[in-house]
């Protein structure tokens, strides 16, 4: 019977934390959750970016096939706005000799698209035979 009260004792004094156990881990989580949270930010924007990345893709591949079958690439209206959804992406028109062949120009529509605050471009080109 004495070893049994022996052990009980001996057992209640390992389970609990000490002082210096409890602030080591408070340490630790203080240096752990804002780099976890950092981690999750940078995540949620590159996810950001890359979904928004690919509507501008889509959206500048449409305006180029547009331009182009319609003639507009000719004119001076080189620039405007498209909607998809609830976001608005501004666009421009870039018209420049190719270096291989004179008569070709190459076309460039360049979609802007904005991120948390901050823009990133998503750029489509193609050739197009110029004498038409």
């Amino acid at each position: 019977m004495r070893s049994n009260r022996a052990n009980r004792s001996s057992n209640a004094s390992r389970g609990g934390f000490t002082l210096a156990e409890v602030l080591a881990a408070l340490v630790f989580m203080a240096i752990v959750i804002p780099v976890t949270l950092q981690g999750l930010q940078v995540a949620s924007r590159a996810g950001s970016v890359a979904e928004r990345k690919a509507v501008a893709a889509r959206l500048a591949e449409r305006k180029l096939n547009e331009l182009i079958v319609t003639g507009q690439w000719q004119s001076s209206a080189v620039k405007g706005t498209m909607q998809e959804g609830w976001q608005t992406y501004n666009w421009t028109l870039e018209s420049e000799s190719w270096a291989e062949d004179g008569v070709m120009r190459v076309l460039t529509v360049r979609v802007t698209v904005p991120v948390q605050g901050q823009d990133y471009d998503v750029r489509i080109s193609t050739l197009v035979d110029a004498t038409q």
